[in-house]
């Protein structure tokens, strides 16, 4: 075969066995799948939730796929909607170096076929892994600075080409399929952070979820298409979306040194770009007495990057833009040193308290100093005296990351309210246990309201 990067990547997606996987990189993986789970019972109180799910009803009728949390649809429609209910409430993960949340795009597709399949939990683990590797690396592949420059937004760009790995994994691919599955992906390609500030974002990672569904499947047909998608001299992904990128990078040490490991959790609702912030406000408030009503000024600083994301919204309106609001979290937090979705709640972010506290109290600033996700707090207390955190690394961070018990507290807090507690603990055990689950379809069938 060739040594052009989507056909290397294509081989490494189509061979890779269970065995070659390290122990701690599986558990990373049944890390991620229970995370994603988590957000999407949580997904269920989305605003658009409900817009969403009427689509995906006009894809084919009730069908036999599950929705987590929620009933049947067809085939495309429980693709769709179970990736947007993952990323519904702006709590899933975030692999930073490309700002792209990677499991509403791999994780939905994989379940289905799965379940259609009655696939066994260790050949759903694999394709889950093999997924999340196969985004990140063509992600790593961009040069990044270059390809945000250009307005691209990750999930819906390199999506579809995870999701593509994950559904050709499980439904055995040689090589060359994958290729061809890989450049189907690519014409799929698409969304800009033109969409920011809006829900349409989020439509970028349930269309990129079914958008590699639909490669894969095309690819399983014999349906022709490139080989060489990344580096096609004329419209490849990496001379068109930004200016040649790293391929090398994108292959660098494949199968010895996991690029998926890199992907960042969230413990707290709220954009991901912010979570250094809100680990710096709760290290404040957890650290030191401090009294809402004794607090006369916050002051945010962060990244370049995070003011020009979330330092915009200190009169925010509507549940997204208090996700996305710095001004309105440092408020809410201090006043109920809590960051639950309970704070983002109609009646909790339209409090008129907290919102003349969020624009009038709170100061948002970029500061040169800091990268990324860093951040730094400062509240100036009524008796003059001002207290101070940075975070350098988030809770949920590859280097500060969450334990297996926390993500289990994160699931069983979300899914109180759509499973019964004997399902939840059901779909905690076969998670945990997922090389042994002999099939798919009994993990789908705990997880079904």
């Amino acid at each position: 075969m060739a040594s052009n990067p989507t056909e290397v990547l294509a081989q490494f997606a189509s061979t890779l066995t269970y065995e070659r996987i390290p122990a701690p990189t599986r558990e990373y993986t049944k890390n991620l799948l229970l995370d994603a789970l988590a957000c999407a019972v949580a997904g269920h109180l989305g605003e658009e939730t409900r817009q969403v799910a009427a689509v995906a009803q006009t894809l084919g009728g009730p069908g036999e796929y599950s929705v987590i949390g929620g009933e049947r649809s067809s085939l495309a429609g429980a693709t769709l909607l179970n990736a947007y209910l993952i990323t519904a409430v702006t709590m899933c993960d975030a692999h930073r170096s490309t700002l792209t949340h990677i499991t509403p795009e791999v994780v939905p597709p994989a379940l289905a076929i799965g379940e259609r399949d009655g696939a066994s939990g260790r050949d759903l683990l694999v394709a889950l892994a093999i997924g999340s590797e196969i985004t990140t690396r063509i992600g790593i592949g961009l040069d990044f600075p270059e390809f945000r420059r250009r307005g691209w937004h990750g999930p819906g760009v390199l999506g579809p080409f995870g999701a593509a790995a994950a559904v050709g994994r499980l439904r055995k691919f040689q090589p060359e399929a994958m290729a061809r599955a890989f450049g189907l992906a690519g014409s799929q390609a698409a969304g800009t952070f033109a969409a920011w500030g809006t829900p349409t974002v989020k439509f970028h990672q349930c269309r990129g979820a079914v958008s590699g569904l639909l490669a894969a499947l095309f690819a399983e047909q014999g349906f022709v298409a490139t080989k060489e998608f990344l580096t096609a001299p004329d419209g490849g992904l990496y001379n068109t979306y930004t200016n040649g990128g790293k391929p090398d990078l994108a292959i660098a040490d494949l199968g010895e040194r996991w690029e998926l490991e890199q992907i960042a959790l969230r413990l707290w609702p709220s954009a991901s770009t912010i979570q250094g912030f809100i680990t710096a406000m709760f290290d404040l408030i957890e650290k030191h007495e401090m009294p809402a009503d004794k607090v006369r000024r916050v002051r945010v600083g962060l990244s370049k990057v995070g003011n020009d994301m979330h330092g915009i919204f200190p009169r925010y309106n509507g549940k997204f833009e208090a996700l996305l609001s710095t001004h309105y979290v440092a408020a809410v937090i201090l006043h109920d040193r809590a960051l639950t979705l309970a704070q983002f709640e109609p009646a909790r972010y339209n409090d008129p308290k907290l919102k003349a506290f969020a624009a009038d109290k709170v100061e948002v600033r970029e500061d040169a100093t800091l990268t990324g996700v860093q951040a730094t707090v400062e509240a100036e207390l009524a008796d003059g005296k001002t207290i101070e955190v940075k975070c350098d690394s988030p809770r949920g961070a590859p280097d500060n990351p969450l334990t297996r018990a926390q993500i289990e507290q994160k699931f069983r807090t979300y899914a109180k309210d759509r499973l019964p507690a004997s399902r939840i603990d059901q779909v905690v055990e076969s998670v945990s246990k997922l090389e042994d689950l002999s099939s798919t379809r009994t993990l789908m069938d705990f997880l079904r309201k």
